[in-house]
């Protein structure tokens, strides 16, 4: 997934997921919450919530965090909050296709956030489903090439239930369906340990190049996003030049 991959890749590099530690928490935190409330509360019986945990403990979330965040989701907390799941859509610079997913308890609220953030940088919010078509909801496990023979991991991961596996030099990239995500994971975990990453996430099926202009608005509207407490994942279907990339990073 060319645009979001490289987004994440360059604000990697500066560092930002550091300075905003407490904002990742408070995320991966209402996730857990609403997780629990979906299914049963127990990660065993529940594989969003297992992989929501999962996710916390990668990110170094203190298992107090966890705690508090699965207690939250108890109806008979006091502390407890109801938090819709809502999917905006829209285009950015340069005609590239947006997907937002937010977590919030006020759809006002986050609707305004969402469009300010468009707005300010040349997008515009769509209606629902207006961009979605063009992406495939999958799963999606990456390891790195090295850990294994490229024919060696397509045997494993379609074993495990998985759709597709695209390898290159640097990595092999596992697609499964949403509801056999977990699933193939854990079969894979098993076999090569730990994946590089893991997410349920929109693959685009065509990427738009973008000029250096049009990658830096993107990536301001996508950190605007991103910022919001109520916003969980931003998709967009862009890609940018490694020479751009390059200056971008520099």
């Amino acid at each position: 997934m060319a645009g979001h991959s490289q987004f994440k890749n360059i604000m990697h590099r500066k560092g930002a997921q550091d300075k905003k530690r407490a904002k990742l928490f408070n995320k991966l935190g209402r996730e857990i919450m609403v997780a629990a409330k979906s299914g049963q509360p127990v990660p065993e019986n529940n594989p969003r919530l297992r992989a929501a945990i999962t996710a916390a403990r990668a990110a170094n979330m203190p298992n107090d965090r966890i705690k508090r965040a699965l207690d939250s989701a108890n109806p008979n907390n006091a502390d407890a909050n109801n938090y819709d799941e809502v999917r905006y859509e829209g285009y950015g610079p340069g005609g590239v296709a947006v997907i937002v997913e937010a977590l919030t308890d006020n759809r006002n609220r986050t609707a305004a956030e969402v469009r300010a953030a468009f707005a300010k940088n040349g997008g515009a919010l769509g209606e629902s489903n207006s961009v979605s078509f063009m992406f495939a909801k999958i799963g999606q496990i990456v390891y790195p090439a090295a850990i294994a023979a490229a024919d060696a991991m397509f045997e494993a991961a379609v074993e495990a239930g998985a759709e597709n596996v695209e390898s290159d030099q640097e990595t092999h990239e596992i697609a499964t369906r949403p509801e056999d995500f977990i699933a193939v994971k854990e079969v894979l975990e098993k076999k090569f340990g730990a994946p590089q990453s893991s997410d349920i996430i929109w693959k685009p099926a065509n990427t738009i190049a973008v000029t250096q202009e049009q990658a830096e608005d993107l990536f301001a509207m996508i950190e605007t996003l991103e910022d919001s407490d109520d916003v969980q994942n931003v998709f967009a279907n862009f890609d940018v030049a490694e020479d751009i990339m390059a200056k971008l990073m520099a």
